[in-house]
């Protein structure tokens, strides 16, 4: 199968640190894949590059047979990635509904049409809290309401592939849990994730595959069966 997104040898730096050196992994269609690691080692410096939100120094980032690397992050937005980015970042003083619909977009003719286009009325059966505060002010919200509302806005654009990047971070176990459900609800009609998160045990029975990274390389990649199976990896990489 094509890769719906492919990674070929990545680099990049934040000035003269150089802070990725090889990154290489693939997402398929309807695939869920996570980055692990550390903090610092590199993955939301490699969901940065994604979104041309950091200048790629090496290597290759092909989307739906495109190359994107060092695209501005509006075109890549519009050829179909969405981020859910670390700290959510809802405009505060919009209220829900609003957040929602301010980068809205329609799909394109080259998009799945085995899929629902995203709406507001989608975005608040997945997340019925929302719709209860849709007229609140984000700055309102809790945290948790706050992730709500971040994938719903990503959502809102219809992409082909949804990535996240501390997807549950900071947040209460019971909100984790319903984003958890949120995201294999996603799985389950085909939507595409990438997921950066920490939360292992959660993770495992939500992807198909796993990519390890160890200061700005990929150390390890499998499917879950085989991470769950090699504890080693996990302790020695992850400190879990």
């Amino acid at each position: 199968m094509t890769p719906l997104l492919s990674v070929q040898g990545l680099q990049a730096a934040y000035g003269h640190a150089q802070a990725l050196f090889d990154i290489s992994f693939e997402v398929r269609p309807g695939e869920v894949v996570t980055l692990l690691g550390r903090n610092g080692m590199g993955r939301s410096t490699t969901v940065k590059c994604l979104f041309g939100l950091l200048p790629v120094k090496a290597g290759a980032i092909t989307f739906c047979g495109d190359r994107i690397d060092n695209l501005p992050s509006h075109r890549v937005a519009r050829r179909g990635l969405a981020l859910v980015p670390e700290g959510r970042r809802i405009f505060p003083n919009l209220s829900v509904e609003e957040n929602l619909v301010a980068t809205a977009r329609g799909r394109t003719n080259g998009q799945a049409r085995d899929r629902k286009a995203w709406t507001l009325e989608r975005v608040y059966a997945l997340f019925p809290r929302l719709q209860e505060r849709r007229s609140n002010l984000g700055s309102q919200l809790s945290g948790g309401e706050q992730q709500m509302l971040a994938i719903g806005r990503a959502l809102m654009t219809n992409p082909e592939l949804l990535v996240l990047d501390e997807a549950t971070e900071g947040l209460a176990p019971i909100v984790r849990i319903e984003i958890w459900k949120s995201l294999a609800a996603l799985k389950s009609e085909g939507l595409a994730l990438v997921v950066v998160d920490k939360n292992v045990a959660a993770l495992l029975p939500l992807a198909d595959r796993h990519y390890v990274l160890e200061k700005g390389v990929v150390v390890w990649h499998g499917t879950s069966s085989a991470l769950q199976a090699q504890p080693d990896i996990i302790h020695q990489y992850l400190g879990v």
